[in-house]
C-alpha cells in the first residue's frame, strides 16, 4: 500500500461485495486498535455491535447496489476494547481484476449527538429514496424487489448466516439449525436483560405405528396438520421448529415457569382434541424454562429430560422440568 494512503489522516478500507475485508491502512487499525494483520481476512461485520450490522444491512448494502456509492454516511465500528467509533463514512463500488470490491474511507466523529442526529437524517433521506426508488422506471422497481427479498433473509436468518437454509421442507417450519441459532440468540438476550424464555420439545406418541399401520405418506400427513397446529396456537414471536422425526421444538419468549407448563398443557390438550380423522393422534411434552446457569445444551437435554417423564408416565402429558429437579431435590 502506498505510504501516503497507508498513513493518510483518514481511515481507509477495502472489502470484497461478501463484506471481507481485502486491505486497511494504518490510520484505520490504529482507530479501531488493531493490528493491520488482524483486520484483513476478516468479515468487515466482526467490528460493528449489533446495531451497526443491521444498520449497514439496511442502509449502506442497498444505497452501494442501486447506486455504486456512499457519500456521508454516520455509522460507528467497535474497537478491539469494545469501545464504539463513530465515524463518518464514503464509499464506492470498483471492478479490479474482474472482481468487485466496496472501497471506503473513514473520518472519525467526536460529538455523539451531532452523529444520532446525523444518523436520523440519513436515516430519513433514505426512506425517502426508497419511496422514490418505487416509482421509478420497471428497471429499478426489479432491483429494488430483489433487495427486499435479500434483505428480508438477511433478517429472518442473522447477519452472518445469508445462505443457509432455515426451513424444514416437509412441514415448512423452521429447521433445526434456525432453531440452534436463535436459541443461542435468546440465551445472550437473557443474561442481558433477565427476561425469561421456555423451550418445549414435543414429540408424537406412537408415530412408528401410524408409519407401520398407514403408511409413510400418511405418517407425513399427519407431521404436516401437526406443524400447522402448533402454529396456529402459537404466539407470533415464539420459533417453531421441527427437531428430527417426530420430534418438534419450541422457543416462547417471555414465558417463565409456570406459564410454560400452562402452555405444554395446551398443547397436549390441543392436539387430542384436533380433527384427525380415524387416525388417533396426542403428543408428549417436555418444556423447560431457561436458568442463569443454562447453555443451549443443557437447556435442551432439560426439556428432553421432561418430554422422556412425560412418556414413561403414559403420554399424552406435559412435564416441566422444573417438577423433575424439585421431585429429586
Amino acid at each position: 500500500m502506498d505510504p501516503r494512503l497507508n498513513d493518510a489522516p483518514c481511515g481507509y478500507f477495502s472489502i470484497t461485495t461478501t463484506g471481507t475485508i481485502d486491505a486497511v491502512n494504518q490510520t484505520l487499525s490504529d482507530m479501531l486498535l488493531y493490528d493491520k494483520e488482524e483486520l484483513i481476512g476478516r468479515h468487515i461485520e466482526t467490528v460493528m455491535t449489533v446495531t451497526n450490522k443491521l444498520f449497514f444491512h439496511t442502509y449502506f448494502y442497498p444505497y452501494i447496489q442501486l447506486y455504486g456509492h456512499v457519500n456521508e454516511m454516520y455509522f460507528s465500528f467497535r474497537a478491539s476494547n469494545q469501545q464504539e467509533v463513530p465515524v463518518l463514512l464514503n464509499g464506492v463500488r470498483h471492478e479490479r481484476d474482474g472482481e468487485s470490491f466496496i472501497d471506503c474511507v473513514v473520518v472519525e466523529m467526536r460529538k455523539r449527538i451531532e452523529h444520532e442526529k446525523d444518523i436520523l437524517q440519513t436515516k430519513t433521506k433514505l426512506e425517502q429514496l426508497y419511496r422514490e426508488t418505487n416509482e421509478a422506471n420497471k428497471k429499478l422497481e426489479l432491483l429494488h424487489a430483489e433487495y427486499e427479498t435479500k434483505q428480508q433473509v438477511l433478517t429472518s436468518l442473522n447477519e452472518q448466516l445469508e445462505a443457509l437454509a432455515a426451513t424444514d421442507p416437509l412441514t415448512g417450519l423452521k429447521n433445526r439449525r434456525f432453531f440452534q441459532a436463535n436459541l443461542l440468540a435468546n440465551i445472550a438476550l437473557y443474561q442481558q436483560t433477565g427476561l425469561p424464555f421456555s423451550v418445549f420439545m414435543i414429540d408424537i406418541d406412537h408415530f412408528k405405528k401410524i408409519n407401520d399401520t398407514y403408511s409413510h405418506p400418511i405418517g407425513d400427513l399427519v407431521l404436516t396438520k401437526l406443524a400447522q397446529l402448533l402454529l396456529s396456537i402459537t404466539q407470533d414471536e415464539a420459533i417453531v421448529a421441527r427437531f428430527g422425526g417426530e420430534e418438534f421444538v419450541i422457543l416462547m419468549p417471555n414465558m417463565d415457569e409456570e406459564s410454560g407448563f400452562a402452555a405444554a398443557q395446551t398443547y397436549c390438550a390441543q392436539t387430542a382434541a384436533a380433527p384427525w380423522g380415524e387416525y388417533n393422534v396426542t403428543v408428549s411434552v417436555g418444556v423447560a424454562t431457561i436458568l442463569p446457569e443454562d447453555t443451549d445444551a443443557n437447556v435442551l437435554e432439560k426439556a428432553d429430560q421432561a418430554l422422556y417423564a412425560s412418556k414413561a408416565n403414559g403420554r399424552n402429558r406435559a412435564t416441566h422440568w422444573a417438577s423433575l429437579a424439585k421431585a429429586e431435590g
